[in-house]
C-alpha cells in the first residue's frame, strides 16, 4: 500500500510539474508581429487561461501599434476589448475604461457628479496629476498609435481647460467658505 502511494505522489508531482510548467511559458513570451497577429496570440493565451497576463498583452499591443499608427488601430482596440469582454477576460467598465482611456479625448479620471468644492477642490493636486497621466496615454493612443493629432490637441485643450475650471472653482470656493 505504501508503495502504491508513493508512486501515486510521484505521478502527481510530475503531472504538476508538467501543467505548471506548461502554462507560464505560453503566457510569458512577448507578442510580436502585426498588430492583427499579436491580437490573435493574445486572445488564445488569454483563452488558454493566461488571463492574469492581460495588462501586460495590452501594454505590448500598444507598442506594437505605435510602431505602426494607423487610424484604424482605435477600431482593432475596440474590438479587441469587445471580444475580451465577451469571453469574460475582464469586465464591460473595464474595456470602455480602457478604451477610453486611450482612444477618447474626454478624461475618465474626472468622471461623474462630483460636489467640486467639498469633493475635488482638497484633492486637486491629485486630481490634475492623474488626469495628466491620463493625458500621456491619451498621446500614446490618440496621437502615437492613431496617428490622429486632431484629437489628441483638443483632449489635451480639454486638459487646459479642466485645469483652468478647477483652479477657478476651488478659488470661488475658498472665498466662500471665508465669509
Amino acid at each position: 500500500m505504501n508503495a502504491l502511494r508513493l508512486l501515486l505522489l510521484v505521478l502527481a508531482g510530475y503531472l504538476a510539474i508538467g501543467c505548471a510548467s506548461e502554462t507560464p511559458d505560453t503566457c510569458r513570451g512577448s507578442l510580436s508581429g502585426t498588430l492583427n497577429a499579436a491580437m490573435i496570440d493574445a486572445e488564445s493565451r488569454l483563452a488558454e487561461g493566461c488571463s492574469y497576463e492581460f495588462d501586460r498583452y495590452f501594454s505590448e499591443l500598444l507598442i506594437i501599434a505605435e510602431a505602426n499608427p494607423d487610424r484604424r488601430n482605435p477600431q482593432h482596440f475596440s474590438e479587441f476589448l469587445l471580444r475580451q469582454t465577451a469571453n469574460g477576460t475582464i469586465s464591460r467598465r473595464t474595456a470602455e475604461g480602457l478604451y477610453n482611456r486611450y482612444f477618447n479625448i474626454k478624461f475618465v479620471s474626472l468622471q461623474g457628479d462630483y460636489n467640486t468644492c467639498s469633493q475635488t477642490c482638497p484633492v486637486r493636486a491629485r486630481v490634475l496629476s492623474t488626469m495628466q497621466n491620463e493625458l500621456k496615454d491619451k498621446e500614446l493612443g490618440l496621437l502615437r498609435v492613431s496617428n490622429d493629432a486632431a484629437s489628441f490637441y483638443r483632449a489635451d485643450h480639454l486638459y487646459k481647460e479642466a485645469e483652468l475650471v478647477l483652479e477657478a472653482t476651488c478659488r470661488a470656493c475658498e472665498a466662500g467658505s471665508r465669509r
